[in-house]
């Protein structure tokens, strides 16, 4: 030690080594937890995150969230770099691939397709916020142009994905990727960034509804509705104050803390997925346009084009419905298999 002072210097020498002595301290403590402790559960890591996910959510401007998408869309698009160069490498042949699956996972892949594609929640609102709203429907409008990119992404990614992992397909792509290479692992970092700094847009449309439509008007005079919006926000259960009394809003919904909730029941990201698109988008996103189409013209268009309408909009629901049954009814029966 006389030596390593030498070096360092008497002041350099006592600050150091009582830095270096408090890092092998801590370095030693974290070996004998991870001996003698038991391991943390993926649902406590999940809950850990709740207080970052409630302090995202309360960005109230959706020009603020802005910025935390286009970033969330460049860390995804260099993460889908990366996972594509390991796919494309490490891609076999067709020879013990299914190109039909079995019927019965169909309702999955149904589910988790339309998880994947389906975006009703957050195309309505920013349709909204955009500077010049005409733009984004048209045969060349960002609707389209963004549609056909996610669709041949998502396309070349599952095919590829499959071709190269095949029945040891995990339910994330990044579980196949190699434990022993820091690129491949940085993927799991980049995607959980993106996911959780887009959370706020996510949720943008949940809180719009149930704060500005709902909950607004009735507290517009209160002294503490930014406050009660926070809370909103937030995900408490339950929010109850006077001025709620007989307006019918004192129970709100939970938002936040719903989805952590959900994540921590059912840890499998798979069924999860399915569950929800079957569950909720298979309605969302196609049994209820069609009924709203048809309600909306059904006086102002002339017999045919009615009738190729209903005809159209009939056959959208039905599918709709059968996916929303059948996709639900399985991705429940797997999930309770799961905890069997």
């Amino acid at each position: 030690m006389p030596n390593a002072f030498l070096h360092s210097g008497y002041v350099l020498g006592t600050v150091g080594t009582l830095a270096i002595g408090l890092i092998c301290t801590y370095c030693i403590h974290m070996l004998v937890c991870d001996v003698y402790l038991p391991p943390l559960d993926v649902r406590v890591f999940m809950v850990f995150l709740l207080l970052p996910l409630i302090l995202i959510n309360w960005i109230r401007n959706l020009k603020l969230l802005a910025p935390f998408s286009t970033a969330a869309n460049i860390i995804t698009f260099v993460g889908f770099g990366i996972i594509l160069y390991y796919l494309v490498t490490q891609v076999e042949t067709l020879a013990d691939k299914e190109p039909l699956g079995e019927l019965a996972h169909i309702p999955l892949f149904f589910g988790t397709v339309l998880f994947a594609l389906e975006a009703i929640g957050v195309i309505l609102p920013l349709e909204n916020n955009m500077k010049t709203p005409g733009s984004f429907g048209g045969a060349c409008g960002v609707l389209n142009q963004a549609m056909i990119t996610i669709i041949l992404l998502y396309v070349g990614m599952g095919f590829i994905g499959y071709m190269t992992y095949g029945a040891a397909t995990a339910g994330s792509i990044t579980i196949n990727l190699p434990k022993d290479e820091p690129l491949a692992q940085s993927v799991k970092l980049m995607l959980s960034v993106a996911i959780f700094v887009s959370h706020g847009l996510q949720c943008y449309i949940a809180v719009d509804i149930t704060w500005g439509q709902y909950l607004l008007p009735r507290l517009e005079k209160h002294r503490h509705k930014t406050f009660i919006e926070y809370v909103v926000r937030a995900g408490l259960v339950l929010v109850t104050c006077e001025c709620n009394k007989g307006t019918g809003a004192s129970h709100i919904p939970t938002i936040v803390l719903v989805t952590v909730l959900l994540a921590v029941a059912i840890p499998r990201l798979e069924l999860f997925i399915s569950l929800f698109g079957a569950l909720c988008l298979s309605a969302l996103g196609i049994v209820l346009p069609a009924i709203i189409q048809t309600s909306t013209f059904w006086y102002s268009l002339d017999r045919s084009h009615l009738l190729a309408m209903v005809v159209k909009n009939l056959l959208l629901v039905l599918f709709g419905v059968f996916g929303l049954v059948v996709g639900t009814y399985t991705a429940l029966s797997d999930i309770f298999k799961s905890f069997q």
